[in-house]
């Protein structure tokens, strides 16, 4: 049986009180990293005990989540959570607790109603956020549990960033959550690391410049703080005041004049050294420390982790759907001390890996509860000797900027000034201090790794050596900011507007691949009504018709 935390504690007994009282939701509101899983898992032992319920059903996010899931609920209650799909049926008649993702619920509706129907059964919902009202996830839940004893909703970030309303919470007449203080067990980011169960983060935020040449020698310079003024001839350059965005130059592969070799000194290459020297130094305190790259697409995570490759000599992990066993490649990373793992929407919200502790942010999604969902996967806690920080490196940007100040603004004054550089080693068996140089721990002989932190940096104005982090350059005077020269032609190739729309370069990558093949199964069906439809729509919306249509499964 695992030690709770004394939170988990005092949760339990909120809990159970409020479920004796006759009521069913129960909503734990604890920040990404404090133990919610643990918390849950908790009540449901009790419950299971007191005979209140029969079965436990899990709702969680994606399949690497359910595989945690069941992993610390075994720990925690010694009963068997198995994962379910929607392809599964009769699940009534299986004796064991299930677990699925919120994907699976709506082809699995029939069946966790006759669970519910024939057992007292405790719903738990983790990330509760996907579940809108008026949402597919949504309706699908509160149509498969309507007749659950008990649910517990779990969240990190109870709110949605669209605004939207989730079912079984209680909200006031502004939209804002109004569930009952009794039914409610919240503990905040500042509170998880006054009492250890999270670290405190420091936000890095990576500057730079574009100069992109429009032709005819004139160049527009795209920072992160100026806005960008176009000349009126090229105001009429369809969707060139959007190509020309800094984030969106940020996110974009940046090559040497060969086409395939990544730019080490472009702005990417600035962001991925900084990391690199980061986590060098944080091995000195934790040797297991790992570092988490969230690209926006598979092309810039590729992009990354040659980057990484190349500057730090060692290959990282990536994953992202396209690639075979994602899950089991990340779980590979939780267990051994690979430095980097780089991820496409696969390492987000709810994925436990306690050693990460630097993260690479340039994603797709721009949310808040985004933001605040990566930021959970660095700050979880080795434990009572863990003395290391978290650190988000990311685009210098006014939207990332003010979640960050947010975050910062709930951590307790005392941590949030950043402590530099370590000082000294600690030694990983004994947790005996050492000098950064010493070779072996002076009480227990253990023999210490190499460190690749490199001591100096070159000058990106006049490639001048100055000590790593440098603010102006000792040689030229200039500041440390990073310039990257690029052409019109590449500034406007990440993606695509196609008559209003928005599409990515994936999507006009898949798109275009999909539509010869779609119109001649379409013109092989007779359909000449739909064929004379799906002619007016251009190759690179093919992907997005097929999203679309998914969707109505």
């Amino acid at each position: 049986m695992i030690k709770p935390r004394a939170w988990q504690s005092n949760c339990l007994v909120k809990a159970i009180s409020w479920f004796a009282s006759g009521e069913r939701d129960f909503l734990i509101n604890a920040a990404p990293g404090a133990g919610k899983t643990i918390a849950s898992s908790l009540v449901a032992a009790r419950l299971i005990e007191d005979g209140v319920i029969e079965r436990v059903i899990t709702i969680a996010p994606r399949a690497e989540v359910v595989n945690q899931w069941s992993r610390d609920y075994k720990i925690v209650t010694d009963r068997f959570m198995g994962k379910v799909t929607g392809s599964d049926t009769d699940l009534d008649q299986i004796d064991m607790d299930l677990c699925a993702t919120w994907a699976a619920i709506d082809g699995l509706q029939d069946a966790f109603q006759a669970v519910c129907a024939n057992y007292k059964t405790l719903v738990i919902c983790d990330e509760h956020h996907h579940a809108a009202v008026e949402a597919t996830w949504g309706r699908s839940a509160d149509s498969a549990f309507a007749l659950a004893t008990h649910t517990i909703i779990l969240s990190g970030t109870p709110v949605r960033s669209d605004g939207e309303q989730t079912v079984w919470m209680a909200y006031d007449s502004e939209g804002v959550i109004d569930h009952p203080e009794d039914g409610t067990f919240t503990l905040t980011y500042g509170e998880c690391i006054d009492l250890g169960y999270c670290r405190p983060a420091t936000f890095h935020r990576h500057s730079g410049l574009f100069e992109v040449e429009l032709g005819d020698g004139e160049f527009v310079t795209v920072d992160n703080d100026s806005p960008l003024l176009l000349k009126r001839k090229h105001k009429r350059i369809p969707a060139l005041q959007k190509a020309l965005d800094f984030y969106r130059l940020a996110c974009q592969p940046l090559y040497e004049k060969d086409g395939v070799t990544p730019q080490r000194n472009g702005y990417q290459g600035t962001m991925v050294q900084w990391g690199i020297d980061k986590l060098a130094d944080l091995r000195y305190r934790m040797p297991n420390a790992g570092g988490l790259v969230i690209a926006p697409n598979i092309e810039m995570a590729t992009y990354m982790a040659a980057l990484l490759e190349m500057i730090d000599g060692e290959k990282p992990v990536v994953v992202h759907s396209q690639l075979p066993n994602p899950e089991q490649k990340i779980e590979a990373f939780r267990n051994n001390s690979a430095k980097w793992i780089v991820s496409v929407a696969m390492v987000s919200e709810g994925v436990d890996i306690k050693r990460l502790r630097v993260l690479i942010y340039l994603p797709s999604a721009q949310t808040e509860l985004a933001f605040r969902q990566a930021l959970g996967r660095i700050v979880r806690t080795e434990g009572l000797h863990d003395d290391t920080r978290a650190y988000c490196i990311m685009p210098n940007f006014e939207v990332f900027n003010r979640y960050a100040r947010r975050i910062e603004e709930e951590m307790p004054a005392s941590v949030r000034k950043e402590p530099g550089p370590a000082k000294s080693k600690k030694c990983p068996i004994c947790e005996t201090e050492n000098p950064l140089g010493a070779k072996s721990c002076s009480e227990c002989d253990h023999e210490f790794g190499e460190s690749t932190r490199s001591k100096f940096e070159s000058c990106h104005h006049c490639g001048g050596l100055n000590p790593r982090g440098y603010a102006n350059c000792q040689h030229c005077g200039k500041p440390r900011m990073t310039s990257i020269k690029i052409s019109l032609r590449d500034a406007l190739r990440d993606g695509a507007i196609v008559r209003g729309t928005d599409l990515s370069e994936e999507e006009v990558q898949v798109g275009e691949k999909l539509a010869p093949e779609i119109r001649r199964d379409i013109a092989r069906s007779g359909d000449h009504n739909l064929m004379v439809l799906i002619s007016k729509l251009p190759d690179e919306s093919h992907s997005r018709l097929i999203s679309i249509l998914n969707g109505y499964r």
